[in-house]
């Protein structure tokens, strides 16, 4: 039977945390459409979390949350600068494209999916022309797609140029915990010029569940009716936002992360292959041939070759040591 540890975050169960969180909401008959008090609670907590006077709503994926945010950012005769890496650029068939009714993707370089700030610079002094799709807004991930984590200095000065224009800023917050658990300030995210922020729930440990985080609380005017159009207004919304209080109320989504962190630096330190990217989150990278990953495959254990050609090894809230040291036990002897 083939074990899917370390194929993903997206491979583990909920934590308990999340699980009771739901089974106390689902309790009495309560408004729909998010007005239920749980749904208010959960907002709340967010807004505690991230120190802001913000506008929380709760959708089902990652994919859902990146591409209305950027819907809402961005005319579809328009562009959003990002890492040619990036999950919005790479992992959602087109769906930005597709809810932003045609906007662009222009792909920025960068080691280990952080965007180098000088590459801002030519997209960013272009002339508008009615040939292409001029910018108008920026998308960071934070952890990036290859386990990096942003410091707010870099963060800042790339978001600095793009306000300049008067242009917006997306932060897609996937493995947010993982960040904040690596020492990246939630509470000071506000500050740095970020007009939504998707705060990611699946891949810290929750039922599907993402929270759309918008500072610039004047984005919020008609933003139910396009998550109406876009099927992510649930009637049941309190139970997308329970997971939240359960996670957040005594920080079990930060222990959750530290844990997950901590398991791949474990990883990291045990690892026979080439480690490709800084382990500063919860991924570890190494560099493998398609022999010995053929051969991993065959002992049971399943990883994903990444973008960049690396093979990619994800821990989660609920790896434990055991199986660390189990499959780089493997790896050694494939080595």
């Amino acid at each position: 039977m083939a074990r899917y540890d370390f194929a993903s975050d997206n491979t583990a169960p909920a934590a308990p945390e999340a699980i009771d969180a739901l089974i106390k909401a689902n309790s009495g008959f309560t408004p729909g459409y998010g007005a239920d008090a749980i749904s208010r609670r959960a907002a709340d907590l967010i807004r505690e979390t991230l120190d802001a006077d913000a506008e929380v709503r709760f959708v089902a994926s990652g994919t859902a949350a990146n591409s209305i945010a950027l819907a809402t950012l961005v005319q579809p005769f328009e562009a959003v600068l990002a890492h040619e890496h990036a999950h919005i650029a790479t992992d959602e068939t087109g769906a930005p494209t597709f809810f932003g009714h045609g906007l662009g993707i222009s792909r920025l370089p960068g080691a280990s999916g952080r965007i180098d700030p000088a590459s801002l610079t030519a997209p960013l002094a272009a002339r508008d022309q009615a040939h292409w799709q001029s910018p108008a807004a920026l998308s960071i991930t934070n952890a990036t797609e290859y386990g990096a984590v942003y410091a707010a200095a870099h963060i800042q000065a790339l978001t600095a140029p793009v306000k300049a224009k008067g242009y917006s800023v997306h932060l897609d917050g996937a493995r947010l915990a993982n960040a904040a658990a690596s020492g990246f300030d939630l509470k000071g995210i506000k500050d740095l010029g970020v007009d939504i922020l998707v705060f990611g729930g699946t891949k810290a440990g929750m039922t599907p569940t993402e929270a759309i985080v918008l500072f610039d609380k004047a984005l919020a005017r008609r933003f139910d009716a396009r998550l109406k159009q876009s099927g992510q207004l649930p009637s049941k919304g309190r139970f997308y936002a329970a997971p939240f209080i359960g996670m957040l109320e005594d920080a079990a989504i930060l222990r959750h992360a530290a844990h997950a962190n901590a398991m791949a630096k474990r990883l990291a330190a045990a690892q026979p292959f080439k480690v490709t990217h800084p382990v500063e989150a919860n991924a570890v990278f190494v560099d493998m041939d398609d022999e010995r990953l053929a051969r991993l495959h065959a002992t049971g254990w399943f990883v994903y070759r990444f973008i960049d050609g690396s093979v990619r090894l994800m821990c989660s809230w609920a790896t434990t040591p055991e199986a660390v040291d189990e499959l780089a036990a493997v790896l050694r002897s494939l080595a």
